[in-house]
């Protein structure tokens, strides 16, 4: 989209506003199909809002959403769409959803935008045990030699973090237990009341070595969506608006999937080119953060998203989690629902809603006083990122 050029984005600096969010439980196995779910996550979000569905224009979703456009749009009562787009690569695409329809609202193509993901991978299948279509291109230098799962490309580049910089196993660890930490205190995590230890973790079976169970998401069945009008209809919503202040997506050049080969160096991922153009149109930077929702299907990733956000220095990110940094009342308390790790796994939307109740002051394991969030999407993909404020 044009509007979402380092130029463009420049004029949707908090001219729109998250101002309802909602979501399904979430579980191993939910009865419901995918489209249920998707249609009681919207309604949720827009009674939030205290918008009726009828006054709905804008809709923006993933590629990988089984839920499309014309089935959502039918089901919950929208009016006529003036606008609607879908995001690719996954994970990566969580932040741009939003993304996309703020620069829809800022340029007068919407007035009402809804976001959202619905998703049955607890109980539905894996993408990648369907042998019956042609690899794309970046799986076939991969999957015929053993790198079957997303788990085993992210486990190259863990250890490849760890052979350069030192990383360590505890330095996973310490990433796995903030976000189960706070999990714990969330009641509609997955992982409520089931703590953590360091043996726990350190005993547990590998996934794909360096990675072990705990470093590994959640499988989740569930929805989320949120609610993006603009920064004057905002005022007269029912929940606290929570601004869009900032917004990028990165692909950065020669990029080749999670194991980023061709890269020139392949730890320096999308994180890093997003970062340049998420914070050159933001009036406060890394250190101005209050606290952060970094997508975490894998421990690994989030020491590499510290660095490529600057928080922290190249080859620090491993170092930047110790002495309760990710904790509340740390450096940058981190994933306060319990991310992907411990609350659910939807393809990371639910670290979007946590951002707003951060910044409402309704999380479960709310950071003090904090007014502004940042939120990412899937690092190792073609990713994407947004800075919110109240």
């Amino acid at each position: 989209m044009a509007g979402l050029t380092a130029g463009g984005m420049a004029g949707l600096k908090d001219a729109t506003a998250i101002v309802g969010i909602g979501q399904t439980a979430f579980a191993k196995q939910l009865p419901e199909s995918e489209k249920t779910l998707a249609c009681r996550a919207v309604l949720a979000a827009l009674d939030d809002a205290g918008i009726p569905p009828s006054e709905v224009d804008a809709l923006a979703s993933y590629t990988m959403e089984e839920t499309d456009e014309v089935e959502l749009a039918k089901a919950i009562g929208a009016g006529d769409l003036t606008f609607f787009s879908k995001v690719g690569y996954g994970g990566g695409g969580s932040c741009a959803t939003v993304a996309h329809l703020a620069a829809a609202i800022a340029t007068g193509q919407a007035s009402v935008g809804v976001a959202w993901r619905s998703r049955k991978r607890g109980s539905g299948p894996r993408p990648w045990k369907n042998t019956a279509v042609q690899l794309p291109t970046p799986a076939q230098w991969t999957r015929p030699f053993g790198l079957l799962r997303p788990a085993d490309e992210i486990a190259m580049l863990a250890r490849r973090y760890m052979h350069e910089y030192g990383a360590s196993r505890d330095h996973f660890f310490n990433v796995a237990l903030a976000c189960r930490n706070r999990a714990n205190q969330n009641p509609a995590a997955m992982m409520y009341e089931r703590p953590l230890t360091r043996e726990m973790y350190m005993t547990s079976r590998w996934i794909s070595e360096p990675l072990c169970l705990f470093d590994n998401c959640l499988e989740t069945d569930g929805a989320l969506a949120c609610v993006i009008v603009s920064k004057e209809r905002a005022r007269d919503c029912r929940r606290t608006p929570v601004y869009v202040h900032s917004a990028a997506q990165g692909l950065p050049a020669q990029h080749h999937g999670m194991v980023n080969y061709w890269n020139d160096d392949p730890l320096t991922g999308p994180a890093w080119t997003t970062a340049r153009h998420l914070w050159k149109q933001a009036d406060f930077g890394p250190h101005d953060v209050d606290v952060a929702q970094i997508y975490d299907a894998f421990t690994a990733l989030v020491p590499l998203s510290l660095e490529g956000y600057g928080f922290c220095g190249r080859g620090e990110g491993g170092a930047f989690t110790e002495g309760g940094a990710l904790e509340i009342g740390g450096r940058l308390p981190l994933n306060t629902s319990g991310g992907g790790l411990s609350e659910a796994y939807v393809h990371g939307f639910n670290l979007i809603n946590e951002g707003v109740k951060q910044l409402r002051g309704t999380s479960t394991a709310q950071v003090p006083d904090a007014s502004t969030c940042l939120v990412t999407a899937g690092e190792g993909v073609p990713t994407s990122a947004i800075l919110l404020r109240n």
